[in-house]
């Protein structure tokens, strides 16, 4: 299975070893809330023990966002969804972008500044393949307080797609060969609006990331349109033996096809990705649909060179000029996309001077290590919501929407109790809710999670307080 399978007379970049068929595991598409409530919504009577198809859901989901036509953000509106709607997956381990971790710790290997940031753009096309191979649907909203971690054990094996490679760091045996591990951390450090803080990191390659998730939502009446809320800036990722951070900002997506009974995602927005230390910028520019209305997915770009990426006011791509062109970004994030070098424009480019960046077609989310049951807090997102998953997996529906509320009305429980003392939460693994900067730093206790999961050790102390329980 190859970032980098051969296609035409294209250069390619090899194959990514270590992750076979036997390591693809299905896609669990996107959220497009985060926030909880305590308001009733229109239940759909469905016996326990028969599974709701796809467009009984629909019909159900339909009905409810109805009754959110013209509100400017439902993400930041608290309503509840019947157990039958929800995937049975935490909101917290449901967001991440590391569905392909070989791509993450590959990051900062080439020798040369344009191939990091080539490294970086193929990460950034692989991270929501649960976007591209997966069905949209809803995981359990977070609740204050609560929080996820887990760990990838990933090959060493992405190539430098231009420049020599450095994979002189040492690494740990996985599988038999030489590998890596990637730890990520996840707490949600606000209810209202719903924020959720993340850190990752791969010690062994001196790589990490770390950033908000919150989204907005509007229904259109025929779309959910999803952005980034006003604390999500972006994915900050630095590279600790070069000295450099990339931020990668969200582009707005489109979640679509209630009326056909075939939801899909979409993406028709700009979005960018920089390094100040290296002074590159990169202008992405999705293309949400082609003539006659026909989805294409496309995505165009431009690599270039700028004097100072902080106040570079380009948003266009046809306002980059030539000379500080480095490439040209081309294809479809649904299937292929190709890098091609100077400033020609990709169309007249031969293929042999295209480099694929990736093709996803073969690529599914690498399997994730979890603390069993017995090792997780009961605040941690997978023993938190069992009752409600169990049931789910059971199609005990009713039950799972009983124990779903329960955790609904101990949530607004606590925040009274909270309210009246006059208290502000405070989170336990990051430092505030929320950092102006979009960069959440780690507590005491955040850097010895993350210092327990890179040792292999899960078993944590209690905390003083829980946020919704």
């Amino acid at each position: 299975m190859g970032i980098g399978s051969k296609k035409n007379s294209a250069n390619t970049s090899p194959d990514l070893k270590g992750q076979t068929q036997d390591a693809v595991i299905p896609s669990t598409p996107t959220s497009t809330s985060t926030s909880r409530t305590a308001s009733p919504m229109p239940n759909e009577k469905l016996p326990d023990g028969k599974t709701p198809d796809d467009s009984s859901k629909l019909r159900t989901f339909l009905s409810i966002l109805k009754r959110f036509i013209g509100v400017t953000d439902i993400a930041a509106v608290r309503f509840s969804l019947p157990a039958q709607l929800l995937e049975p997956i935490p909101n917290l381990e449901y967001w991440h972008y590391l569905d392909r971790p070989e791509t993450f710790v590959a990051i900062g290997d080439s020798e040369d500044a344009l191939g990091r940031m080539l490294g970086c753009l193929r990460f950034w096309f692989t991270k929501d393949l649960k976007y591209v191979h997966g069905k949209p649907c809803k995981p359990y909203n977070s609740t204050l307080g609560e929080f996820f971690r887990c760990q990838w054990q990933v090959e060493d094996t992405a190539p430098s797609l231009v420049g020599q490679a450095d994979k002189s760091i040492a690494q740990q045996p996985v599988g038999g060969q030489a590998g890596v591990k990637v730890n990520f951390l996840t707490e949600q450090t606000s209810h209202h609006p719903p924020v959720s803080a993340y850190y990752v990191d791969c010690p062994e390659k001196g790589v990490s990331a770390r950033g908000y998730d919150q989204l907005s939502a509007k229904f259109t009446g025929t779309s959910i349109k999803v952005t980034p809320g006003e604390y999500n800036q972006g994915i900050y990722i630095n590279i600790e033996r070069r000295g450099e951070e990339y931020k990668l900002t969200h582009p707005a997506a489109f979640l679509g096809g209630f009326i056909r009974g075939n939801l899909s995602v979409t993406v028709a927005d700009t979005c960018f990705v920089s390094c100040p230390q290296t002074g590159i910028k990169v202008i992405l520019h999705y293309l949400e649909e082609g003539y006659f209305g026909k989805t294409q997915n496309k995505v165009e770009g431009i690599i270039y060179r700028c004097a100072d990426v902080t106040t570079d006011r380009v948003t266009r791509l046809k306002d980059v000029p030539d000379k500080d062109i480095l490439g040209r970004i081309d294809g479809m994030w649904t299937d292929k996309v190709y890098f091609s070098p100077g400033s020609t424009d990709f169309k007249k480019t031969s293929e042999k001077d295209r480099i694929l960046l990736v093709d996803v077609n073969l690529l599914r989310p690498v399997p994730k290590f979890c603390p069993p049951l017995t090792e997780q807090l009961p605040n941690e997102s997978r023993l938190y919501w069992n009752e409600v998953t169990e049931s789910i997996n059971a199609k005990q529906f009713t039950l799972a929407t009983n124990k779903k509320t329960e955790i609904e009305e101990r949530q607004r429980e606590r925040a009274a109790i909270r309210s009246k003392e006059g208290r502000e939460w405070k989170p336990r693994f990051f430092t505030k809710s929320t950092e102006p900067s979009g960069r959440p730093e780690l507590t005491e206790d955040g850097k010895r999670a993350v210092l327990g999961m890179r040792e292999g050790m899960w078993r944590l102390e209690p905390p003083p307080e829980y946020g919704a329980m």
